[in-house]
């Protein structure tokens, strides 16, 4: 039987902080444990755009996710292929608590590992706030790593 753990990663050191962890979980469980990795970028649908924004919103948010994907998720993934760790990941769009969570429903996991962060900037907004809805609202365990 499998063990998935969904690890919400930004790139950040706090970021690293629950990948580490989730490494050292891997580590302990053994080879049947798969590490999601799940990096995402915030969408909010309450700003104010111009037509032209909206006319590249498309494009914009293609490059947001191939961006994410080459800075955080492949090399991410790389040190868990050399780590000898099982994972996965995916960059994706959309509001982080509720991402998080689906993704652990759909992937059975058996928790989810994120960092509180008191950095500023993405990781703040990422692990912030949505650290306390995520707790709050998720169907599986959550480990928040300091």
């Amino acid at each position: 039987m499998s063990a998935t753990i969904i690890v919400g990663v930004d790139g950040s050191e706090a970021g690293n902080r629950a990948l580490s962890y989730a490494k050292r979980l891997a580590t302990l469980i053994g080879d049947e444990c798969v590490l999601e990795l799940v990096c995402i970028v915030e969408w909010s649908p309450y700003t104010f755009q111009t037509h032209e924004e909206n006319a590249l919103r498309k494009k914009n948010r293609q490059e947001e996710l191939n961006n994410a994907n080459a800075r955080v998720i492949s090399p991410a993934l790389k040190a868990l292929e050399e780590a000898g760790i099982k994972g996965n990941g995916r960059v994706l769009h959309g509001k982080v608590a509720h991402l998080l969570n689906s993704i652990a429903v759909e992937t059975n996991a058996e928790q989810i590992v994120v960092a509180r962060s008191t950095e500023h900037g993405l990781s703040t907004r990422v692990f912030g706030s949505v650290t306390a809805h995520l707790v709050m609202s998720a169907n599986v365990p959550v480990t928040v790593v300091s």
